[in-house]
């Protein structure tokens, strides 16, 4: 059984802060050493090359990150929150979805600090989605009804770790045949020399390298800084989800025109179903089932459409905004909004829709996503300051790495500014698609490229650590998320049973 989180506190509200408190610095911290890691690769080589002083590069790099999370969709965010398991983001006020956001924090701060003391440029993302899959097995294993593996949603891992496999491909040939287009195009000597003591290169090639430099950052912080952002919503839709569960700040014409579109929705589902309505605890159950990973299209789904649908509709009726929305109901509106989002968009997906309702079936879900799939501003400012508060403090280890430990020269100005701007190019890309990528790889594997293209010879020590710490990731934290998790339910059942 789910038990909500005020019956594992206490029904105190002080105890109910403090709990909030206690997320979201965990949350923050992940973000913080996050900094140590990818944000650190961005100023790598304006660093290495003395092209900005390392205080001015990192508060540079810190401004363009927080640009870039404040413009941020929030698309990489929830495709994060998709890969979790479909009980525990329903009930994420239950004690069972704080056991597991804590279990994904305290995993990805242990390997990401073991990783940055070792000098070794690791990847949040792949640290993050590891945890996510070792939650995802645990809770099937721990959850009565459950066949093993069902608790990870495997056609969004899938697509995610596509991502993170082949970017680093991209980040290392990219980088290569744009180095070798620059000695084609740009025949001056000093751009593909390496750095000449403390003394910094000139005026133009510091320009490239600064421009190269701001725009990892700024894409650094539209990709990476979401991942943490999706955690801190599920925090914050738990703890208080009277003020979080929904967008109050939904605009009336929005809403208006949702509205409009789920009264039209119902017809065309209640239509489609037939004459077989189910509960709202059938439907609940039915929609959750269906989207899992394993959820099949069955006669059921469309009669538990129409009465989650319904829910919506008597919702929104009459509303002019949600803050009119009684607060104690937001949470079952939000449950109601995912649920049909998702089932709609898994229904046009497999081809189970009329072909003259897929169309607006997806406006319809991409109307009620915007409800739910939201970051607050401050959200994205907190994120991007403690992004920025890790490199900061943690830049060097990962700078010397990138710069001298990768090829068996050192980094040449053409170099630095080759790999960052492909991984500039690839993290735009992925955020196109809402596809979480590793900073950390596609510019390290950019540099390896370069070191290739110009002949440098590649480091094999260093390289065998990165990728050792590439290839362990994953299962390393897939266990540790796993090991917390369940370690977290016993925690949760200990102080449930005391009250």
């Amino acid at each position: 059984m789910l038990r909500p989180v005020d019956t594992i506190v206490g029904n105190h509200g002080g105890l109910t802060l403090l709990f909030l408190a206690l997320a979201l610095g965990l949350a923050l911290s992940f973000e913080f050493v996050n900094g140590f890691h990818d944000t650190a690769n961005a100023v790598a080589t304006v660093i290495y090359t003395h092209t900005l002083p390392a205080w001015i590069a990192v508060v540079w790099s810190g401004l363009w990150n927080l640009t870039g999370v404040l413009v941020s969709s929030g698309a990489v965010a929830y495709a994060i929150v998709a890969l979790l398991p479909v009980e525990l983001v329903l009930n994420i006020g239950s004690g069972a979805g704080f056991a597991m956001v804590f279990s994904l924090l305290i995993s990805a701060i242990i390997w990401n600090v073991g990783t940055w003391y070792l000098g070794l440029p690791a990847s949040s993302s792949h640290t993050l989605i590891g945890s996510i899959v070792g939650v995802g097995l645990a809770e099937s294993v721990v959850s009565a009804g459950h066949s093993f593996g069902d608790g990870v949603n495997w056609g969004k891992l899938q697509d995610t770790v596509t991502a993170l496999l082949v970017s680093p491909v991209v980040g290392f040939v990219g980088a290569a045949l744009l180095l070798y287009l620059m000695k084609v195009l740009i025949k001056s000597p000093k751009l593909y020399q390496s750095p000449d003591g403390p003394k910094p290169p000139p005026l133009w090639i510091r320009g490239l390298l600064v421009l190269t430099c701001t725009g990892v950052s700024f894409a650094h912080g539209s990709n990476d800084g979401q991942k943490g952002m999706g955690l801190i919503m599920l925090i914050l839709i738990g703890v208080i989800p009277g003020v979080y569960a929904v967008n109050l700040g939904l605009d009336r014409p929005s809403l208006q025109a949702l509205q409009t579109a789920s009264t039209t929705a119902q017809a065309a589902i209640e239509k489609a179903a037939g004459s077989d309505p189910q509960t709202e605890q059938q439907a609940t159950a039915t929609l959750s089932g269906f989207i899992k990973a394993n959820g099949k299209v069955t006669p059921q789904i469309l009669p538990a459409l129409a009465t989650a649908n319904e829910q919506i509709v008597d919702s929104l009726k009459g509303k002019t905004s949600l803050t009119q929305v009684p607060v104690d109901d937001r949470g079952a509106l939000r449950s109601n909004l995912y649920l049909v989002s998702e089932s709609l968009s898994k229904l046009a997906k497999k081809g189970a829709l009329p072909a003259d309702v897929v169309k607006p079936a997806k406006a319809y879900a991409s109307g009620l996503d915007r409800v739910t799939k939201f970051i607050p501003l401050w959200v994205k400012v907190a994120v991007a300051v403690f992004l920025g508060f890790g490199t900061m403090v943690g830049w060097k280890r990962i700078v010397v790495t990138v710069g001298e430990k990768i090829g068996k020269s050192h980094l040449s100005y053409g170099q630095g500014a080759s790999a960052e701007f492909v991984t500039m190019a690839t993290i735009q890309a992925a955020d196109i698609f809402g596809l979480p990528v590793s900073t950390t790889h596609i510019l390290s594997s950019g540099i390896a490229g370069t070191m290739a293209a110009n002949g440098s010879g590649l480091q094999a020590q260093t390289l065998r650590n990165i990728l050792l710490a590439w290839v362990l990731t994953l299962p390393v934290c897939v266990l540790l998320g796993s090991v917390f998790f369940a370690f977290g339910l016993r925690v949760v059942a200990f102080f449930g049973g005391a009250h």
